[in-house]
């Protein structure tokens, strides 16, 4: 078990990222992007300058964040793009012994029903990612982003019965703004929002690694505001709670999205405010995952070793 965390939210410099990381005496990076580059398509001398500066800094990359089959992409579009971000992230991963990778399931057609998403290709696609992946020692692990899979549980359940030795990283704050696609709309003529806990029910053994996210929608102003742990709807403290219960020994990455959302270029802040922001974030979540888990088992959560975390949530 270990923390982690998408340190682009602290800092655009790999220098500051890490400087966050070991403020909260963490050891590990989830890394995306490194200036405004996600680090699959770093050049190959910038790469270079990563494992540089990573060297002796006590703090090595657990997992790319990958732009692979992500909300960008479209399924109805040649699969070229994530195909050459998924050769450029394996030699990367192996380099820095990254064994985990973050992907998705290409974007919503949005002019279709939830049922007529060109699901079939999705699979297809997916299972060549995971195994080109798998065949490289490295687990890709899916997330309910803004994408087929986080369509709902439902959605999610299909591409596990469908792309065999694909994984979950569960974030169980996107549930909070996402539609239930699976559920009909209501007399109001909206659709009801997905349930974190209903969501990660029913995913639960699959899940490798968790993404730490909060939450709330405003149904009067229908936005979402993005919250410190255990503040918000996305039942993190009863989901974690449940997840060690279970034996889950993976790891927990925080992104906080309170000062800078990587899905809305218009919402930044000044980079002072985003470090602090990401440090208090991160002392927050520790504070309720002590007192979920206890003191010992936060400590052995610092000492963490993603390599050592091999165990899923049981059914």
């Amino acid at each position: 078990m270990y923390f982690t965390g998408f340190a682009d939210e602290s800092a655009d410099r790999l220098e500051g990222q890490i400087k966050a990381t070991r403020e909260l005496g963490w050891r590990w990076i989830e890394s995306r992007k490194i200036g405004a580059t996600n680090i699959h398509d770093l050049s190959d001398a910038e790469f270079e300058q990563v494992v540089e500066t990573l060297a002796g800094s006590g703090v090595g990359i657990n997992c790319f964040g990958s732009a692979i089959a992500n909300w960008g992409k479209k399924i109805d579009a040649p699969n070229d793009a994530s195909l050459a971000e998924v050769r450029r992230a394996i030699p990367r991963m192996q380099r820095l012994g990254a064994k985990l990778v973050r992907i998705m399931s290409f974007a919503i057609l949005p002019d279709r029903d939830a049922d007529d998403q060109m699901a079939d290709e999705r699979f297809a696609r997916l299972r060549v990612i995971t195994n080109l992946f798998a065949d490289a020692g490295i687990q890709a692990v899916h997330e309910n982003c803004m994408n087929y899979g986080g369509m709902g549980w439902t959605y999610t359940r299909r591409i596990l019965d469908n792309v065999p030795g694909i994984k979950l990283v569960f974030d169980t704050g996107n549930p909070v703004h996402d539609d239930d696609r699976a559920k009909p709309v209501g007399a109001d003529g909206v659709r009801p929002k997905q349930s974190s806990w209903e969501f990660y029910e029913h995913v639960r053994e699959a899940i490798a690694y968790v993404h730490i996210k909060d939450a709330a929608w405003d149904k009067a102003t229908k936005s979402c505001r993005h919250t410190f742990p255990g503040e918000g709807t996305g039942d993190v403290r009863r989901i974690v709670a449940d997840l060690l219960a279970r034996g889950y020994d993976g790891g927990f990455s925080i992104e906080p999205h309170l000062a800078v959302v990587h899905h809305d270029p218009t919402v930044t802040s000044p980079e002072a405010i985003r470090y602090a922001n990401y440090v208090e974030y991160g002392k927050k979540w520790m504070q309720l995952f002590a007192e979920t888990a206890g003191p010992a088992v936060l400590a052995r959560a610092l000492a963490g070793n993603p390599a050592s975390a091999s165990k899923t949530a049981a059914k």
